[in-house]
């Protein structure tokens, strides 16, 4: 099994180009199945989880053609979908997959999607995704480890309060009501911009949806949608990661492409931890200021807020900082579990329910390293880069899932960091 060995204490010097947004290309793949026109797509990630979200549609019946030689366009054929269960075996590899539920139901009146998986961070259930359906007149058993949803007819336009923010359940249910009788309104909604991204798409399909990029989304269903073209947003946790990696190294790097006003929580923090910041024509470019870094407390929270998927990154910036940091974790309840592999390299961090206290030290210390889901993994990378001595972090299958070439992006920038067998 691969491995990622880093030889810490370089300062990154360079520019890394940010590519596009998995989070809003996979449910933005599956917004194909909604309609028999095609949907080009631009800006793909070439990450592990774009692979098998394609390979679920082609399970699907999707057509799947690659557009251009450099893998990152794909044009999508849902006229010969007809396969309505998602199987256990591909489902099971990512938790995303649960998102054709809505497309299928709402196109075919029928889905049967295996229970999903992903990473270990928590229970994260899809309830509210079952319930918003249910009140929108789908019937929705559960047994031997799959939803089985059916609809007589259409789905029909509901009042939908989510209790809790939830991404995933937001992108299900705009998808659904897309093609449902009558006005859906999605209250609570989420509010993240691959949300948006994802709405901006289905607008160019020909869905009828008010209120993008905020909590209330209002969806007038229409007969059928249509063909369109689309670019992927760039990612906003790959380029607040290689973010965290220019800070943590006392480095200098330009992220290409990237956004400051998708990611305004998370430059917030790196400014108030001693990071210079500097939108440009280009991109974001990132630097350490003079001296160490500064202790930060963070708390996650939906978008506007700070990201849940950034928390592991700013606790291995927090390990080096000056003073201590509180981090509390607010979304998943399951994902501390890089704590005890920052402090195998020198960390000290104590963990009390759902917050961490972290006190800077002077340096870490290189270690063997176990990567338990994808942010966590990448956060020993990150640990690693400013640390003395050799890291080798351990099941590095949980990157490829979400970071595309990382080892190639930050040796560009001068990092000592290969993979090995």
């Amino acid at each position: 099994m691969d491995r990622i060995r880093i030889v810490g204490g370089t300062a990154l010097a360079g520019e890394i180009a940010i590519g596009g947004a998995k989070n809003a290309a996979l449910p933005i793949l599956t917004a194909a199945l909604l309609s028999e026109q095609p949907l080009t797509l631009n800006n793909l990630p070439l990450v592990a989880d774009i692979k098998a979200m394609t390979a679920l549609l082609a399970e699907l019946g999707v057509g799947v053609e690659a557009v251009g030689d450099d893998g990152r366009s794909v044009r999508l054929s849902g006229a010969s979908a007809a396969e309505t269960t998602a199987p256990y075996d591909i489902v099971r590899k990512m938790r995303a997959s649960v998102l054709v539920l809505g497309p299928l139901l709402a196109r075919f009146g029928k889905a049967r999607v295996s229970l999903p998986g992903g990473c270990a961070i928590g229970t994260r259930p899809v309830d509210m995704h079952l319930a918003a359906l249910q009140e929108m007149g789908a019937r929705i058993e559960l047994k031997e480890g799959y939803i089985d949803a059916r609809v007589d007819g259409r789905l029909k336009g509901a009042h939908i309060l989510f209790p809790n923010v939830t991404v995933g359940g937001t992108e299900n249910i705009v998808m659904a009501a897309s093609l449902a009788d009558g006005e859906t309104v999605i209250a609570n909604a989420a509010r993240e911009p691959e949300v948006t991204d994802l709405v901006k798409c289905l607008i160019g399909m020909g869905a009828k949806i008010d209120g993008i990029g905020t909590d209330t989304l209002r969806v007038t269903g229409v007969e059928a949608l249509g063909e369109a073209e689309h670019d992927i947003i760039p990612d906003r946790i790959e380029t607040g990661t290689y973010a965290v990696a220019a800070a943590i190294t006392g480095g200098d790097v330009l992220l290409a492409n990237a956004r400051l006003a998708n990611n305004e929580a998370v430059f917030r923090a790196l400014g108030r931890a001693g990071a210079g910041i500097t939108e440009t024509p280009k991109g974001v470019r990132v630097e350490r200021r003079n001296g160490r870094l500064t202790g930060v407390d963070l708390m996650t929270e939906p978008y506007p807020g700070f990201p849940t998927d950034m928390q592991a990154q700013f606790m291995a910036l927090a390990s080096i900082a000056e003073g201590a940091s509180m981090i509390t974790e607010q979304i998943f309840e399951n994902r501390f579990m890089h704590v005890s592999e920052l402090i195998r390299m020198g960390a000290n961090i104590n963990v009390h329910g759902a917050s961490a206290i972290v006190r800077g030290v002077p340096r870490l210390s290189g270690a063997p390293v176990m990567a338990t889901d994808l942010r966590a993994s990448v956060s020993l990378v990150l640990a690693g880069l400013a640390a003395e001595g050799e890291t080798l972090v351990n099941r590095v299958y949980h990157l490829d899932r979400g970071y595309e070439r990382i080892e190639q992006k930050l040796a560009a920038c001068g990092a000592k960091i290969d993979r090995v067998g």
